[in-house]
């Protein structure tokens, strides 16, 4: 049984820095394309980040690029996302996801999972 447990959120101040932390167990995390997405209040689930297992490339959500740095430690089975520059629009809960994909279409980057959820951690951006 797959099961992922993100921590790592918090409040901050905008400007302020985060590190979430998705620790993945049932998986050998090597073998995996993954991720993190995020649902802010009233929106719908939206990709934030992939990372490959071949190459360790990453994509990232045009709004973060820059601010936000995908991360990953296999021998720890742990996906982390660094989150630097936050503004009060990155308030959401974050979702660590184990099979993320990216496709490349129209001038826009769409993320989807087609493995398991973590049960998310709130971020909120706040002064």
């Amino acid at each position: 049984q797959v099961q992922l447990v993100e921590s790592g959120g918090g409040l901050v101040q905008p400007g302020g820095s985060l590190r979430l932390s998705c620790a993945v167990s049932g998986i050998t995390l090597d073998s995996y394309d993954v991720g993190w997405f995020r649902q802010g209040p009233g929106k719908e689930r939206e990709g934030v980040s992939c990372i490959s297992s071949s190459d360790g490339r990453a994509n990232y959500e045009n709004s973060v690029k820059g601010r936000f740095t995908i991360s990953r430690d296999n021998a720890k089975n742990t996906v982390y996302l660094q989150m630097n520059f936050l503004i009060p629009e990155d308030t959401a809960v974050y979702y660590c996801a184990t099979n993320c994909q990216t496709y490349y279409t129209g001038g826009y980057l769409y993320f989807f999972n087609f493995g398991s959820w973590g049960q998310g951690t709130q971020v909120t951006v706040s002064s």
